[in-house]
C-alpha cells in the first residue's frame, strides 16, 4: 500500500505546486502587510487565510488520491447535491445584501458556489467524454450549456454576477476540446456578442460585418444564414430593453467603466482608487507596508477584489509582472497536461479547470485596471477568501490526479 502511494506521488505532476506555493506566498505576504501595518488584531484576513489553508491542503490531498473511476461514476449525484447546496443560502439571512453563504455557526460561512465551479466542470467532462455523443450535431451542444446554466441562474439570483460568469466560462473551451464545430459554437455565443456590441453603433457595425464573414465562410443554406444574421441583429436591437432590466448599481458599474470620473464618490470610486494605487507604485513600488492608498484605507476591498492594486502600489510593476508569469506557467502547465492526458475525461477536466483559473486572473486584473466593470472576483491563491482558497486547492488536487501518468 505504501508503494502504491509512493508511485502515486511520483507519477503526479508535482512541479505545478511550485507556482501555487509562490502565488500563495505573495498573497500571505500582501495580506500580512495590510493587517499588520493597519494594526488589525487577529482574527484578521491574514490569520484567517492561514486557518483556511489547513483544510485546503487536506482536501487537495484527498482530491489527488481519489479514484478517477469513482469520480466519473458519482459526479452526477454530486452535481445534484451542489445545486441543493447553492439553493440553501436563500433559506438563511442575507450577508452583505446577498444570499451567498451557508451559516456554519462559526465566524465564517461556506460559499457553495465556489465548489459548484469545478463540480460543473466534472459533470460536463463526464457528459462530453461519452463516445456515443454526436458532438458534431448542433443541438448536442445545447445540453452541456444547460448543465452549466441551471446552477448559474441560481447564483445570479443571489446575486453574484462574477461567479455566474465563471461557471459558464468553461463550457465553450470544453465543447471545442470535445470536437464541437467552431461554427456551432459561434452560433451559441453570437447573441451575447450582439447584445454587448449594441453599446456602441460603430462596434455593432463592425460586429455585423464579422457575422457576415463567418456565416459566408461556413456556407450554410441560404435561408439559414439569412435567418441567423437577422436574428442576431434583432438581439442587438432589443438591447435597450435588457439595459432597463439591469439594476441601477449594475448600470452604474458599466457607465463608470467608460467614465469613472462621472461618479467619483459613488460607482466610480473603486476604479479611481485602484488606478491611483497601481499608478503610484511605479516600476519597483513604494516598499512593503508603505502603500498610502492601502493603509489610509482609500482602496476598497483591498484584501480580496483589489489585492492586485496593493501589490502594484507596494511592490511595483515588476512584482505584478512576476505574478502574471507564475499564473502563466500554472495555466500552461495544466493545458499541457490536458494535451497528454491518458483519456478524454481527464483531458476535459483539466481544460475546464485551466479555464476557471484563467477567467479569474483575467477578470480580476482587468477589473483592477479599469478595463471591465467591477465584478468582485478574487485572484487565485492571493486574494483573501476561505471558500475560494479551499476550492482552488481542491482544483489543484484534481489537476494532480487527472494529470498523473498512468501507474504501471
Amino acid at each position: 500500500m505504501f508503494l502504491d502511494f509512493q508511485k502515486t506521488l511520483i507519477k503526479s505532476p508535482l512541479s505545478i505546486l511550485i507556482s501555487v506555493i509562490a502565488l500563495l506566498s505573495v498573497g500571505l505576504f500582501t495580506l500580512f502587510s495590510i493587517t499588520a501595518i493597519q494594526g488589525q488584531e487577529p482574527p484578521n484576513a491574514f490569520s484567517k487565510q492561514l486557518i483556511f489553508l489547513i483544510p485546503g491542503l487536506i482536501l487537495m490531498f484527498l482530491m489527488m488520491v481519489a479514484p478517477k473511476r469513482l469520480i466519473h461514476k458519482y459526479i452526477f449525484i454530486l452535481y445534484g447535491l451542489i445545486i441543493l447546496a447553492v439553493i440553501l443560502p436563500f433559506f438563511g439571512q442575507k450577508v452583505a445584501g446577498t444570499y451567498r453563504w451557508i451559516n456554519l455557526g462559526l465566524s465564517f460561512g461556506l460559499q457553495p458556489s465556489e465548489i459548484a465551479k469545478w463540480v460543473i466542470v466534472l459533470a460536463l467532462a463526464r457528459l462530453l467524454s461519452n463516445h456515443n455523443l454526436r458532438i458534431k450535431n448542433f443541438w448536442t451542444n445545447i445540453f452541456p450549456f444547460t448543465i452549466a446554466l441551471v446552477p448559474t441562474l441560481i447564483v445570479l439570483r443571489q446575486p453574484d454576477l462574477g461567479t455566474a460568469f465563471v461557471m459558464m466560462a468553461p463550457v465553450i473551451p470544453m465543447l471545442f476540446w470535445a470536437g464541437a464545430r467552431p461554427y456551432h459554437l459561434f452560433l451559441i455565443i453570437a447573441p451575447f456578442f450582439s447584445i454587448l456590441a449594441a453599446f456602441n453603433v460603430g462596434v455593432f457595425t463592425v460586429w455585423a460585418g464579422v457575422m457576415v464573414i463567418v456565416i459566408f465562410l461556413a456556407r450554410p443554406q441560404l435561408w439559414k444564414g439569412v435567418g441567423i444574421y437577422f436574428a442576431n441583429i434583432f438581439f442587438g436591437l432589443i438591447f435597450p430593453f435588457l439595459w432597463n432590466s439591469l439594476r441601477p448599481f449594475q448600470q452604474n458599474r458599466i457607465l463608470t467603466l467608460f467614465n469613472p470620473e462621472s461618479d467619483p464618490l459613488g460607482a466610480g470610486y473603486q476604479i479611481i482608487q485602484s488606478k491611483t494605487a497601481l499608478g503610484s507604485g511605479g516600476l519597483l513600488g513604494k516598499g512593503w507596508g508603505q502603500g498610502t492608498q492601502t493603509h489610509l484605507k482609500f482602496l476598497p476591498v483591498q484584501e480580496s477584489d483589489f489585492i492586485v492594486s496593493v501589490i502594484g502600489e507596494e511592490l511595483g510593476f515588476v512584482a505584478l509582472f512576476l505574478v502574471l508569469v507564475l499564473f502563466f506557467f500554472l495555466i500552461v502547465k495544466i493545458i499541457r497536461l490536458a494535451l497528454n492526458a491518458s483519456d478524454r475525461f481527464s483531458g476535459l477536466v483539466l481544460i475546464g479547470i485551466s479555464t476557471i483559473f484563467l477567467t479569474h486572473v483575467f477578470v480580476n486584473c482587468a477589473m483592477t485596471a479599469g478595463m471591465i466593470p467591477v465584478k468582485g472576483l478574487p485572484l487565485p491563491f492571493i486574494s483573501y477568501g476561505g471558500s475560494f482558497l479551499i476550492s482552488s486547492f481542491m482544483m489543484i488536487g484534481l489537476v494532480l490526479n487527472f494529470g498523473r501518468e498512468e501507474l504501471n
